[in-house]
């Protein structure tokens, strides 16, 4: 019904549908059950059997595709997902989103790629009403009509997510479902449009003033830290006697931020080991100790792990709020810290160091191939001038704490002997310091111009590579950015 109907006559169908239903929905409520009383709006299970009752009955009158016992495909789901849209009734707008999500999940993966075609084919904006708008904007450039040209240039599939939202444990789906979107990215790059409505609205339900951040201890909640142990990305946790080093100790803190509709899913955690000096080994700081640093007698707080743990809020930015506020949350706990700074993988290294010819082509160059002073140059040159064909820092970790307005400390050596330290980084680390009155001018330093800020050590070294160096240096053909890069200290 409604094929061919003019724009005007469209418009006047679904206004005269939605009140229809908001009718329809009132008259439903009030309906006896049968022997039993009104439900309680506090019991879920309830609630949720009549919101099933109202939908089958609704799904009769308006031919929604639902049939008891029958699962729905992609194309059912698809058209439940108009249903949703279209209509106006909450109740039945919570009861056709936990259907679609029901049925979303019981799909397969080719089942759910159809559906996320489908949702960028189908649901995106209305472009009539966008064509309108653009032409009302050009004739007048009013307020009001730059609010309706942004209004109608909104996907609805955005309109869509928020209502699927409504539905119990609605966002744990969503989250869980772009995880998913973007391993089927890699297959067809298109769906990034999708990914973009997705990353959009995350970025305002989970913005900071959503999140809650709470300290993990040795006396948190064991569903929490079973989500620690699986979530470390850094840093492996053993077993639950590791991770028991890591909590309990008094010069041991952990923190993590939560969201209030999911208050047992970490969304990322930093670890912290309090101590008197800048820690230059992190085997040292996870080791098993028979003697600790007394809280009020440490000097320095060493942040060395942060793990994001949910795949699909992928770009939401929880780090550099979370760092922030935990070194507030420790300079108000404890004053006597003074120094916060990272103990930092430098996961890239060894690609680089490969693509830029500095390994060594015989073996028995030092035990990774590459000589002590060829690497230290090598890492240099990797963190003052290395960057991406699109000009981005190459190192995904310094790309953070540098955007962060921290400054690179000491690149240190043999920091990391583990397989996966000298795998990645030939066993290389760093330190990035976090000196409160230095971050704003850093971070505008490094956004603004790419300056890489960094220690007077550092910088003096770096200068004494180039002047030696110059452009026979091997590696120095392949990186085009070394004779503008810019530091600063």
């Amino acid at each position: 019904m409604g094929v061919g109907l003019s724009v005007t006559s469209r418009a006047i169908f679904d206004g005269l549908l939605g009140q229809f239903q908001q009718k329809y929905e009132a008259v439903l409520r009030l309906e006896p059950r049968e022997g039993k009383g009104p439900v309680p709006s506090g019991d879920p299970a309830k609630s949720g059997n009549t919101l099933r009752e109202l939908l089958a009955r609704k799904s009769r009158v308006f031919g929604w595709p639902l049939r008891e016992g029958e699962p729905c495909g992609p194309s059912e789901i698809l058209q439940l997902c108009h249903a949703l849209l279209s209509n106006r009734g909450e109740a039945t707008g919570m009861a056709l989103s936990e259907e679609i999500l029901a049925a979303w999940s019981g799909l397969d993966d080719r089942g759910r790629l159809k559906v996320m075609r489908g949702l960028l084919a189908d649901f995106g904006p209305d472009v009539s009403a966008l064509e309108r708008a653009i032409a009302d904007y050009g004739a007048s450039a009013t307020a009001e009509n730059l609010r309706r040209l942004h209004e109608a240039s909104e996907p609805r599939r955005q309109e869509l997510i928020r209502r699927l939202n409504l539905a119990r444990n609605g966002i744990v789906t969503l989250v869980d479902m772009r995880r998913q979107l973007q391993d089927f990215m890699k297959e067809d790059a298109g769906l990034a449009v999708l990914d973009a409505d997705f990353l959009h609205l995350f970025s305002s339900w989970f913005n900071r003033g959503f999140l809650m951040l709470r300290r993990i201890d040795w006396s948190t909640p064991a569903s929490i830290l079973e989500k620690i142990i699986r979530y470390e990305a850094v840093h492996e946790i053993r077993d639950w006697e590791d991770l028991r080093r890591r909590l309990e100790p008094e010069d041991r803190r952990c923190f993590a931020f939560f969201h209030p509709q999911l208050p047992e899913e970490p969304l990322i955690f930093v670890e912290i080991a309090l101590t008197r000096e800048i820690s230059a080994d992190i085997a040292a700081l996870l080791a098993d100790r028979s003697a600790f640093v007394p809280a009020a007698e440490a000097t320095a707080a060493v942040f060395y792990s942060i793990s994001n743990c949910q795949p699909g809020l992928k770009g939401v930015s929880f780090g550099n709020f979370l760092i922030k506020q935990v070194v507030e949350e420790l300079r108000r706990d404890l004053p006597n810290l003074k120094t916060f700074v990272t103990l930092s993988p430098v996961p890239g290294l060894a690609g680089w160091l490969s693509r830029n010819g500095y390994l060594a082509d015989k073996a028995g160059e030092g035990e990774a191939g590459i000589e002590p002073e060829t690497l230290l140059t090598g890492a240099f040159r990797y963190f003052f001038a290395g960057r991406t064909a699109n000009g981005r820092h190459v190192d995904p970790v310094a790309r953070f704490h540098l955007g962060n307005g921290a400054r690179l400390e000491r690149i240190l050596l043999e920091a990391d002997r583990s397989q996966k330290g000298v795998r990645q980084s030939f066993a290389v680390m760093v330190n990035y310091l976090y000196k409160p009155d230095e971050i704003e001018a850093n971070h505008e330093a490094y956004v603004e111009r790419g300056e890489v800020a960094a220690s007077r050590d550092l910088q003096r070294h770096w200068r004494a590579i180039r002047q030696q160096a110059g452009k026979a240096r091997p590696g120095a053909g392949g990186n085009r950015t070394d004779s503008n890069a810019g530091s600063r200290g």
